[in-house]
């Protein structure tokens, strides 16, 4: 099975080029091709403007017996959008543009006739002057006589502008020195002032500073050597400062406070025996004095007893 994108195909060993027929076509023929107008043009049938780099389905064709430099001159066939009438235009490779042949006429063509008018003139001059160098003198001669001629027309016009406006140089010029002077005089009046209003201000906070310096030398200073040490400050009166007291203590109040749980415990009564009562009236009151130690003693112990008891129940409560 062959391939079917083949590059490579096969030759005969009995193959002659020549004996292929050619084909045979007119010189004039004519193309379908896609081109833009180059130009603006009007449709001289129907008015109708066509605008540079319209689009057209033209044909072309190769101009007959026209040739510049080798380059092969081409004719485009294209139709009115309006009226359907035909247009043609060729390349000019001489002046790298087209020209319009007949159907339409080239818009803003004024300017481009006179560029090509000044430079046909401008060839001609130079071709004269090239075997000619009188011709050349006189050229030269022309030119300077219509310089000549321009600067006095010139000059003319300026004299008769300054006639009609009959303008005093010298007193304008008088006129702005005056101003420019009175104008550095009024920028140094406000310079001066400028510089008296800040010595006042300046003078004014000093004397402000004056009087408040004078004030607080008149107001009693601490001594600052009453401290001799600084750990002085570690041995103020303890009495003097406040005990520190929790927010919640303020709230709730102290928990565990002997204070105020003394008023509820009542100390136990001792039973006295009757033998040492009668021992301590007769020999009177010096033996009472020494049994108060005893029974402070029992009464201390009982009252501690029913505190710690009171605590754990308190601890347990708040578990």
């Amino acid at each position: 099975m062959s391939e079917r994108k083949v590059l490579n195909k096969y030759y005969p060993p009995d193959f002659d080029p020549a004996k292929i027929p050619k084909l045979k076509l007119p010189k004039d023929r004519q193309y379908v091709v896609r081109l833009m107008a180059p130009f603006n043009m009007r449709c001289k049938t129907c008015g109708e403007y066509i605008y540079k780099g319209k689009k057209f389905n033209a044909r072309k064709e190769t101009v007959q017996n026209e040739v510049y430099l080798g380059l092969p001159i081409f004719r485009f066939y294209i139709k009115c959008t309006r009226c359907l009438a035909e247009i043609t235009f060729k390349t000019d490779p001489e002046n790298t543009d087209y020209t319009m042949e007949h159907g339409a006429t080239r818009n803003f063509q004024a300017e481009k006739l006179l560029e090509e008018e000044e430079k046909r003139m401008q060839k001609e001059r130079e071709e004269e002057e090239l075997n000619n160098p009188m011709k050349v003198l006189e050229n030269r001669t022309k030119d300077s006589k219509l310089e000549m001629e321009v600067l006095e027309n010139l000059q003319e016009l300026k004299e008769l502008n300054q006639r009609q406006a009959n303008v005093d140089f010298e007193a304008m010029l008088k006129q702005y020195k005056e101003l420019e002077e009175e104008q550095r005089r009024k920028e140094q009046e406000e310079d001066e002032q400028e510089m008296k209003a800040m010595l006042e201000q300046a003078q004014n906070r000093r004397l402000l500073v004056d009087s408040d310096s004078d004030e607080e030398a008149a107001k009693p200073r601490p001594n600052p050597t009453a401290r001799t040490k600084p750990t002085d400050i570690l041995q103020e009166d303890p009495q003097s400062k406040r005990p520190r007291t929790e927010s919640w203590e303020r709230s709730v109040g102290k928990l565990s406070t002997k204070a105020q749980l003394a008023g509820l415990v009542a100390p136990r009564r001792q039973k006295v025996d009757p033998g040492l009562d009668n021992g301590m009236e007769t020999r009177g009151t010096a033996p009472s004095t020494g049994s108060l130690p005893a029974a402070a003693a029992a009464a201390a112990t009982s009252s501690l007893g029913l505190l710690g008891a009171y605590e754990d129940s308190e601890d347990s409560g708040s578990d």
